[in-house]
C-alpha cells in the first residue's frame, strides 16, 4: 500500500477533507498516512480527526504523526503540501 504524506497536517479541516477523500477508495483504504506539521497541538488534534474519519468510513489506514518532517517523507509515495503562507495570522484574518 502507499504512504501518503500530509506536509501541513495541522490545517485539520483541509487534511479532513483530503482524508475522507483518499479514504474513501477501496484502493487506498490501507495506506498509510503520514502526518506532519511543525505545531504539535494542531497535528495532534489532526491526528484525532483522520483516526475518526477512517473508523467512520471503516477503512484501515496506518496512522502515524510527527513533528519531523524528514521521518514523514521517508518512503512517501505521494506528498501532499496544503501550508498557508503566513500562517492564520495574518494570512487568514
Amino acid at each position: 500500500m502507499p504512504k501518503i504524506t500530509f506536509i501541513g497536517a495541522g490545517s485539520t479541516v483541509f487534511a479532513k477533507n483530503l482524508l475522507g477523500d483518499i479514504l474513501g477508495f477501496p484502493e487506498l483504504a490501507s495506506s498509510t498516512i503520514s502526518l506532519f506539521d511543525i505545531d504539535a497541538e494542531r497535528l495532534h488534534t489532526s491526528e484525532i480527526v483522520a483516526r475518526k474519519i477512517a473508523s467512520t468510513l471503516g477503512a484501515n489506514p496506518t496512522i502515524e504523526a510527527t513533528t519531523d518532517r524528514r521521518r514523514a517523507l521517508d518512503g512517501a509515495d505521494y506528498a501532499i503540501c496544503m501550508i498557508q503562507v503566513a500562517g492564520y495570522k495574518p494570512g487568514t484574518v
